[in-house]
């Protein structure tokens, strides 16, 4: 079953949600693959098929994917495999 595309409302509501209810995933987001390993705050702005935006600490940071989302449905297997595949502490 196909997703809904990446449409801005789209964006908006899995950045909500990941804001609301995943803020320690999206802070991972930003130390492991977007380099800010020192990062305290971590906000994500937009999801669009070839990167995740954030906001780190007050600055913009952009998380590329491995590979172009094609829906909702590719963009949240995607987040999921991401912290995944991040090591275990």
């Amino acid at each position: 079953m196909a997703g809904d595309p990446l449409t801005p409302a789209v964006s908006e509501r899995i950045c909500k949600h990941m804001n609301d209810d995943h803020v320690e995933a999206v802070l991972a987001y930003a130390r492991h693959y977007g380099g800010a390993a020192e990062a305290s705050t971590a906000r994500m702005l937009s999801i669009e098929p070839e990167a995740m935006r954030l906001e780190v600490d007050g600055q913009p940071l952009s998380v590329p994917f491995d590979h172009s989302l094609s829906d909702s449905e590719d963009a949240h297997r995607t987040l999921v495999a991401m912290l995944r595949a991040l090591p275990q502490s």
